[in-house]
């Protein structure tokens, strides 16, 4: 396991956003979702893509609070731009569970 400082935690900006909309994401080479997520009115509403699908359906993740990285760059995914990452973590079989606050919190929000 490599070792970071203190600072270079500090300069990923991880941060709480309501799932507004989630579409199928069929035109991805791994089966995924397309998700908008508001962050707030700091910094909006962003999109990203997720291979979720195991656990997840479009229709389940309106409305959930989910972590996401605000601050990488911009990656396309076929003809899909990813503005976000949202965070999971790997079932025993490696299918993603996708993480949020296990109470409601304020859009935006950023992780301590």
């Amino acid at each position: 396991m490599a070792e970071i400082s203190i600072d270079d935690f500090l300069k990923v900006d991880v941060r709480v956003g309501r799932v507004t909309r989630a579409e199928p994401f069929p035109e991805a080479r791994k089966p995924a979702i397309k998700l908008w997520i508001d962050f707030g009115d700091e910094i909006g509403e962003k999109k990203t893509s997720a291979q979720i699908t195991v656990h997840y359906r479009p229709d389940d993740l309106v409305g959930r609070q989910v972590l996401a990285v605000v601050n990488f760059p911009p990656r396309q995914i076929g003809k899909f731009m990813s503005e976000v990452l949202v965070l999971g973590l790997p079932d025993k079989d490696g299918a993603i569970v996708l993480i949020g606050p296990d109470s409601e919190v304020p859009a935006g929000g950023r992780m301590h």
